[in-house]
């Protein structure tokens, strides 16, 4: 799934977006949504690639929880798709590349090792973390 989610990402960078990309799987093991990030797009700075898809799936399954589904993304989420994740009540949490400037996940405020966390989804990250990497490095090489 994590390729699925590194096509979002491509498809994100082609339109000019930071190349971050997100899948929801369902309990069974279907795709319940995908998307890349559109911050730009939707001159939307929550419009974040895992923000879209969790909302879509939520609208796909008529339901505010996720409760058995999973989110695979190519960069450890930020502390407000951290919250989002938790709030969602995703099962599981797959990312590529880490982020220590602005993850929220492993780095930063730790959102699910917080005492106050309500849900704690399992984690697994570094997850094809080079190629995620790369195609950050690249997009904002290319910016500079």
């Amino acid at each position: 799934m994590m390729e699925l989610a590194l096509q979002e990402a491509r498809a994100a960078a082609a339109r000019g977006e930071v190349p971050v990309g997100a899948v929801v799987i369902g309990p069974d093991g279907t795709v319940l949504a995908r998307a890349g990030n559109c911050c730009e797009a939707l001159r939307d700075p929550t419009a974040h690639a895992e923000m879209l898809a969790l909302r879509a799936a939520a609208r796909l399954l008529g339901s505010p929880r996720l409760p058995g589904c999973d989110l695979v993304v190519t960069l450890e989420p930020c502390p407000m798709c951290a919250a989002a994740i938790g709030l969602f009540r995703i099962r599981r949490v797959v990312f590529g590349a880490y982020d220590p400037k602005g993850g929220g996940v492993e780095h930063g405020p730790r959102v699910f090792a917080a005492p106050g966390a309500m849900h704690r989804p399992e984690v697994v990250g570094g997850v094809r973390e080079q190629e995620a990497g790369e195609l950050l490095r690249a997009f904002f090489a290319a910016r500079r």
